[in-house]
């Protein structure tokens, strides 16, 4: 609680200020104590911290209007303060009323330390020119000003009695920590004073005239509403009290950042649950009614407050009779003033100008980084070297400017390997998925995260022109470039040209570039829209990482089976925006003269090609065992003669699109083999973000685990294009147990060898997701 603050910024407006700050500390303790604070003897008044933005609007307005017309400039002066209370108190209704006090925050903490630390160098200053009567104006760090500190014996003894009382007090409390100690101490310091006066025998007027005590002249007998005669609204000059906007958005600023700071920790001191928003609403009627009572703005004091509470101050009535004992002192007025030391403020000024110093400097020296910490001392500096409003916005500039640059610095790359190690969630037939592991080598992926923005997109651009670089391009030749940006915050206007770049170089190479991880109507895709990225030659767009890798697995059998003049098996479509009537030359073309044409050649004779040669003879019915050899072939031997008779256990079904299987949790009827068609598995989890979909195409088998093991479904199963199945149901898989024992030992050993690598690849692909 301010308790002299005649001695600073108000020196020009004599005991006004006094009467100023009483009768806000009143109006504020009243409205905190009985006006809906959690509280209940909260301290309310004005910190010294902002008393240097009064300084400046103060000063401002004088130098504006001029000192010949003393009166005007009170008269702005005290609508200038009365207009901070105001806009102070309509900020924090707004903030506590729309529940927007945790948004405060967000806002950087550094800063508002830095701004401490260029308070407590300003009270510091405060402190000598106090001491040694002089004003803020012949303060300057000029040789004069050390001459008159340093050479001046009288001087000498003036400023460096309180500032040894400032030192002496803080180490004493720093061994000792009872909460009295701060008040008794500054109680004995008038004591001893007057003591040694009235032993030495000196003069009261002497020691006034030589500085030791405060002279008040003939005002110290002014009654305390006297300010009230000064606020002559047709003496305002507005001119002026425009000009100070930018300090009343800073001291805004600085005074709207103090309670979600500080009623947090008063809280957590306490051991009280607060709610911020409704502590937001108190202050903003509190500072409204200061405002319409003409005086300064006032919000929750920390450390009074504690000390208030831990002294036994906790219950309205404690915070009521606080109010009283502050009015009474408003009625006696200034004139007590004039019997205070001259010491003991200036050791009151240097005290918390020491501790808000010890605050941003040593405190905090190991608990912010090394941006931070020059961040702070930067404001500082700017501070005292030119004023509080240069000193915020540099704090506010350099923080922009380490926030890019240590953002710049984390990897905007979260993961980047090949398509064989995270293949789609698509269940195919053995060969078909050995064939896609070995070309899918040609498949790079990078998964991208956070902000994309002109400092992190460089990195991902040099990175992917690294892969197109000779050395590596020689090793491993790539044909699609799948970017996954479902970690991807947002990307500004420099990443999405950048995107342009990135789309260029690929297309030099012939190289696809595949986007997904996002919807056509997000953020993302605007941005990548308004560069005209999305609608480019060969670049494709999905919403899921696992439809994109679906596609590419695709094109990379469509290329195998057209090169041999052989149809599609199996029709197979993803969502997303892509060309449908995609043109597969570049694919296919000449498989010799090209090492990527040429992989996808030897892969497909190692794996594809057998499925031709695993056709049973022509005197076998084609069906069903031309599906039993496509889906188990290659984990034995599918004899045509020994699988015969499983034909009678197998119903054949025809199912439209959308036709649902089964639904997840419903009991198992059986396994289900496809022989043509598509099929989609939608897992639900108990994490909604973990919703996960599988597609079966032809030559795979669905239901298996929970039809095996009669459990309930683990999935919902929906035919996706028109499919032909056949049924094993539960029945028909204990009749061929009990007439065919050896044919379904071997049939159940083929679903189990099937089921655990696709539930390999499943898991798989759920885990590179994450």
């Amino acid at each position: 609680m301010i308790i002299f603050p005649a001695t600073g910024v108000f020196a020009d407006l004599g005991p006004m200020g006094v009467s100023m700050f009483f009768v806000t500390t009143v109006i504020a303790q009243l409205v905190y104590t009985f006006g809906g604070s959690g509280f209940a003897g909260a301290n309310g008044s004005m910190m010294i911290e902002v008393v240097p933005f009064f300084h400046i609007l103060a000063t401002s307005i004088s130098a504006h209007i001029g000192e010949d017309q003393p009166l005007a400039v009170i008269a702005t002066t005290l609508v200038a303060y009365t207009f901070s209370s105001i806009l102070t108190g309509l900020s924090f209704f707004l903030l506590g009323a729309l529940k927007l006090g945790v948004v405060i925050g967000f806002f950087p903490r550094h800063i508002l330390v830095g701004c401490i630390g260029g308070v407590g160098a300003f009270l510091i200053e405060t402190g000598l020119t106090v001491s040694m009567r002089i004003s803020e104006d012949d303060f300057q760090m000029n040789w004069e000003t050390f001459e008159f500190m340093f050479m001046n014996g009288h001087n000498l003894i003036l400023w460096t009695l309180p500032l040894s009382l400032a030192v002496l007090l803080r180490v004493i409390t720093h061994k000792y920590h009872h909460q009295l100690i701060f008040p008794a101490y500054f109680v004995f310091i008038p004591i001893i004073f007057y003591i040694v006066v009235f032993a030495a025998g000196l003069d009261l007027g002497a020691l006034r005239r030589s500085g030791w005590i405060f002279d008040m002249g003939s005002s110290a007998h002014e009654p305390w509403y006297k300010f009230y005669t000064y606020l002559n609204f047709k003496l305002v000059h507005f001119s002026a009290l425009w000009a100070t906007m930018p300090t009343q958005f800073a001291l805004l600023f600085f005074n709207i950042l103090h309670p979600p700071l500080n009623v947090p920790a008063l809280a957590v001191s306490l051991n009280e649950d607060v709610d911020t928003n409704k502590e937001l609403v108190a202050h903003g009627y509190s500072n409204l009614l200061s405002g319409m009572l003409g005086t300064v703005p006032n919000y929750l004091v920390y450390v009074n407050t504690l000390l208030f509470y831990r002294v036994g101050g906790d219950n309205r009535i404690s915070g009521f009779m606080l109010a009283i004992a502050t009015a009474i002192l408003l009625v006696i007025g200034p004139g007590p003033i004039a019997f205070i030391p001259v010491i003991l403020v200036g050791a009151l000024i240097f005290v918390l100008g020491i501790d808000l110093m010890k605050e941003a400097l040593w405190d905090n020296r190991h608990r912010v980084t090394w941006s931070e910490y020059i961040t702070i001392i930067s404001i500082m500096i700017c501070m005292t070297v030119w004023d509080f409003v240069i000193g915020v916005l540099f704090g506010i500039i350099v923080c922009c400017f380490f926030f890019v640059v240590q953002n710049s610095q984390l990897p905007s790359i979260r993961a980047m390997y090949t398509g064989d190690l995270a293949m789609s969630a698509v269940r195919r037939p053995s060969l078909q998925r050995a064939y896609i592991r070995d070309v899918s080598k040609q498949t790079t992926i990078l998964r991208l995260q956070g902000f994309l923005f002109f400092g992190t997109i460089t990195y991902v651009e040099e990175s992917i022109r690294n892969l197109l670089e000779a050395p590596y391009w020689q090793r491993h030749p790539i044909r699609f470039l799948v970017l996954d940006l479902s970690l991807v915050a947002g990307i500004d206007m420099s990443a999405a040209e950048a995107f342009v770049r990135i789309q260029r170089l690929l297309a030099t190479k012939s190289v696809t570039l595949v986007l997904c991880g996002f919807t056509i109507d997000s953020p993302i895709a605007k941005a990548l829209r308004s560069v005209e990225v999305l609608d480019a030659q060969g670049v494709e767009m999905f919403t899921t990482f696992n439809d994109a890798m679906e596609w590419t697995e695709n094109a990379y059998l469509r290329a195998w089976f057209r090169a041999q003049k052989v149809e599609m098996p199996a029709p197979l479509s993803v969502s997303g925006r892509h060309n449908s009537d995609i043109e597969y030359s570049h694919l296919v073309g000449s498989f010799v003269r090209s090492p990527r044409r040429s992989h996808l050649r030897d892969a497909g004779e190692r794996t594809i090609a057998n499925e031709m040669l695993a056709e049973p003879p022509l005197e076998f019915d084609p069906e069903p065992l031309n599906t039993l050899t496509k889906a188990f072939s290659s984990y034995g031997d599918v004899d045509p003669v020994v699988f015969q008779p499983i034909a009678r256990y197998l119903e054949r079904l025809s199912v439209p699109t959308g036709h649902v299987l089964w639904k997840q949790g419903d009991h198992s009827d059986g396994l289900y083999i496809i022989e043509s068609g598509v099929l989609r598995a939608s897992y639900r989890f108990q994490n909604a973000e973990q919703h996960f979909e599988e597609s079966m195409v032809a030559g795979t088998v669905a239901g298996e685990m929970s039809a095996l093991s009669d459990s309930p479904r683990n999935a919902t199963v929906v035919v996706e294009h028109p499919a032909i199945l056949w049924k094993f149901s539960n029945e028909n898989i204990q009749r061929l147990q009990v007439e065919e024992p050896e044919l379904a030992r071997i049939f159940i050993q083929l679903v189990l060898k099937a089921a655990k690598i696709d539930y390999d690849i499943l898991l798989s692909a759920i885990a590179s997701r994450q």
